[in-house]
């Protein structure tokens, strides 16, 4: 067993004790151990600090006798107890290297630091990946007991793609944790073993698949390793401190603050026309996108953003990917006018939907440069190979024009296929693995180059609703349509909102309902609404109300995280969830009973309150404000959901701290 351990419970770990040594990462070079060769390479530690918050370690391993380099890039951050990092392999020499398989990012083993009888045992805590269910990201919690491993991959290539987002919190009971992410947004696989003498845990993460030699000057990467050390007695320690770990240090920024969620409205255009039934835009015109959106400011509906989704371009949905250029019967002038309207009316631009990696046969794309699509007999669907050079330099010139030219806000990206048949039937026997990492690697260039040309843009990363999550598109990328679960099915939407909040606190979803029961179970820090105006005696004033309520709560999704009842995705459920501003003094409960639910009350105990202190709380439903003290709040409130389905909004608010009280 690889002999790099970090140990769990120490007040302040030693995160940079191994990478000299014995480093926790692996591979096989020449049918030989990493192990065994890294202590007779030469080596070289550089230190760099980037900013007053990250401090860059580079730690080079270098083969005197074939001229491998293995060069670590670790980021060590000073505001959380934090490391990540990414490793490269170079061949600095004239000849092509031995066979390099078996690539482990991450190769380590996590121990606890305690003797004492504190230690309860070990579990993982993780949430499924998403594959349009109502149990998509369902929380997991799994004991690593005695000798036994668990062994995850997502499916297909996409890297949240069914079974887990690749975010997982090893959690000691009794002493504390660490949360293991992994930044990969292809086809990663992870190990995790226990051991039932040392009541330890050993982790394995990487590529599932590397065998392969490289050429002379020749350089990969591996996928992005990082781990997050908590102390404490409650999981939900790890969980809020990896969000707040988000929100600082991994969000994309505008001007230097996390980004916010776009607020958008989408209108289809059979609620301009009723005579029209396709669900996606293969209907949308300049008239009734322009008249849509119009009209909601008419009715004093005041959104960001206005959303168009697949069919704006020639061929239409599904077919047309790969042209990449508006319809001539419905957006003859482009869509420069749609964007030019919408900011007219306040908005701050368009969201716009692309899938350029999916290239249908026949269109523009695949005629003209087939050289650069990854083809497999018997499919219509191609994929643009984005590790072809030319291919990437292409697709980045030509969408960023589009961007620029058709004055896009918002670039949502798509993905609607399974990459990993076509990367492995493009390797050579002896270079497995170097179709998906050059692949991988074009996307995060493409994304890179996209976010530099354009200050101030935001990606949507969206790929059959958040089947592509990872530590990787988390930090370039927002995902504003988490799930193609049923749309707008509002019992669905608090299970995946429960789930995918205890890691991240950066996505979104739809609405099409003006109900507050719906419309709260989509409620993030994000939305989408897809009101149809037009229906008669469209309720304005409702609308309104809620719109005002989500402007006032959507901060509160930035906060710490505690879901207040059991995980349960039947239809006779009872769900509560809280988010709480530690820097704000105030928080925020949601409270659903579900149509079947047969119970009315409930005891909520709420988190994160300091006992001593005096806080406002607002039933906001029934009009009643009571102050309470923080003791009260921690130790239980019941609440009542008379109607089924039906929900509840508390709000609370410190108003005399421990302090003075």
């Amino acid at each position: 067993m690889h002999k790099a351990v970090f140990p769990i419970g120490l007040p302040t770990p030693r995160l940079m004790v191994h990478f000299s040594n014995l480093p926790p990462f692996s591979f096989t070079y020449n049918e030989k151990s990493s192990d065994k060769l890294l202590p007779r390479w030469s080596r070289l530690h550089e230190t760099t600090r980037l900013d007053n918050v990250r401090v860059q370690h580079t730690y080079t391993y270098s083969d005197p006798e074939t001229k491998l380099r293995v060069i670590c890039r670790v980021i060590e951050y000073t505001n959380f107890p934090a490391i990540e990092w990414i490793i490269k392999f170079r061949n600095d020499g004239t000849a092509e290297t031995p066979v390099i398989e078996n690539i482990q990012a991450l190769n380590t083993t996590f121990i606890p630091h305690t003797t004492s009888r504190r230690l309860r045992g070990v579990i993982m805590h993780r949430v499924l990946g998403s594959s349009a269910q109502r149990t998509d990201f369902a929380p997991v919690e799994e004991e690593i007991e005695g000798d036994t491993s668990i062994r995850l991959t997502p499916v297909g290539g996409r890297s949240s793609n069914t079974t887990s987002l690749p975010f997982f919190n090893i959690e000691f009971s009794g002493i504390g944790g660490v949360i293991v992410a992994i930044g990969w947004s292809g086809q990663w696989a992870a190990l995790f073993s226990g051991n039932s003498g040392s009541r330890s845990v050993h982790v394995e993460a990487g590529m599932e698949l590397t065998h392969l030699k490289l050429y002379p000057k020749e350089e990969i990467r591996t996928p992005r390793i990082l781990l997050l050390f908590w102390r404490g007695e409650d999981y939900l320690i790890g969980q809020n401190m990896f969000r707040r770990f988000v929100v600082a240090n991994l969000m994309p920024k505008v001007n230097g603050k996390p980004v916010e969620l776009p607020f958008s409205a989408v209108g289809p255009p059979r609620y301009f026309d009723p005579s029209l039934t396709d669900i996606e835009f293969n209907d949308a015109t300049e008239q009734n996108q322009i008249a849509f959106a119009k009209r909601y400011h008419e009715l004093g509906l005041y959104v960001d953003y206005w959303w168009i989704d697949a069919g704006w371009f020639e061929g239409k949905w599904p077919n047309g990917v790969g042209n990449w250029f508006p319809r001539k019967d419905g957006f003859p002038n482009g869509l420069r006018p749609i964007s030019e309207t919408v900011k007219r009316l306040g908005m701050k631009g368009l969201v716009l939907w692309f899938e350029p990696e999916r290239v249908h046969e026949g269109t523009w794309l695949d005629r003209e440069h087939p050289e650069w699509i990854l083809k497999l007999p018997g499919k219509s669907d191609g994929l643009l190979n984005l590790g072809n050079e030319n291919a990437r330099k292409w697709l980045t010139e030509y969408i960023s024009k589009i961007i620029e030219n058709e004055g896009v806000s918002v670039y949502r990206h798509d993905f609607n296929i399974d990459p990993l048949p076509f990367w492995r039937a493009a390797d050579e026997p002896d270079r497995q693995g170097i179709t998906e990492i050059r692949y991988i690697e074009g996307l995060y260039a493409y994304w890179d180059e996209l976010l530099n040309r354009h200050p101030g843009l935001i990606i949507d990363n969206c790929a059959s609703g958040g089947r592509r999550i990872d530590l990787e598109t988390i930090s370039r990328s927002v995902v504003l349509w988490r799930t193609d679960y049923q749309y707008f099915e509002p019992n669905g939407y608090q299970c995946h909102t429960y789930g995918i909040n205890l890691f991240l606190p950066t996505t979104s979803t739809g609405c099409n309902s003006t109900d507050t029961y719906t419309f709260r179970s989509s409620m993030s820090n994000g939305m989408v609404i897809s009101w149809n105006l037009y229906q008669p005696n469209f309720p304005v004033e409702q609308a309104r109300h809620l719109i005002n309520e989500f402007r006032r709560l959507r901060a509160f999704f930035l906060g710490d995280y505690y879901p207040l009842t059991p995980y349960n995705p039947g239809d006779d459920a009872l769900m509560a969830y809280q988010f709480h501003r530690d820097d704000m003094h105030e928080g925020i409960v949601l409270v659903f009973r579900r149509h079947k639910c047969p119970i009315s009350k409930v005891k909520l105990n709420l988190r994160a309150l300091s006992p001593s202190a005096i806080y406002e709380v607002s039933f906001e439903d029934i009009g009643i404000k009571k102050t309470m003290t923080g003791k009260e709040l921690l130790k239980g409130i019941e609440v009542e959901i008379k109607d089924a389905p039906g929900s509840l909004l508390i709000t609370y608010r410190e108003v005399q701290s421990a302090d003075s009280a």
